[in-house]
């Protein structure tokens, strides 16, 4: 692949797209674990906003290594690996990012083994990892303004 240039309006729909979701899940009630496992709904509605939020950043990171150094796709793991060898993500940032790709393959893959209190757990206390990591991405787009296509 030929590196060139991020694309701004991809970078403003993920960044979007992943606050969003994370303002979805602030929005369950999350007060207590028997208050949000009391509707079916609820960690149903964890779940895909979670994993939707998981995909999203997951995605921009791939756009910022193809687009930014020519890599082709490489599996969710592999891409958070790369970030860091490509100094986008620092070694802690990108430990993180591989945990929570393999998280959501759990969602993906062996979502019947996901509980609801493993959910609710992850939703009242873990949720501030992807805000990080989103920041540390758009951070990293910032400092590089040459690379980045401005159009919309």
């Amino acid at each position: 692949m030929t590196p060139s240039k991020i694309k701004a309006s991809i970078v403003l729909e993920r960044a979007e797209q992943i606050t969003e979701l994370l303002r979805g899940i602030d929005a369950l009630p999350l007060g207590s674990y028997l208050q949000f496992q009391s509707d079916p709904r609820n960690p149903a509605a964890a779940e895909s906003f979670l994993r939707r939020a998981l995909e999203a950043l997951l995605d921009l990171g791939r756009h910022i290594l193809a687009k930014a150094f020519g890599l082709g796709p490489l599996e969710y793991k592999d891409m958070a690996l790369t970030l860091t060898r490509q100094k986008v993500l620092s070694t802690v940032q990108s430990a993180l990012l591989v945990e929570l790709a393999g998280y959501r393959n759990r969602l993906v893959h062996f979502y019947d083994e996901v509980s609801a209190r493993e959910l609710y757990d992850i939703c009242t206390s873990q949720l501030q990892d992807i805000r990080n990591l989103l920041r540390a991405l758009l951070d990293w787009i910032h400092q590089h303004p040459d690379l980045v296509d401005e159009r919309l």
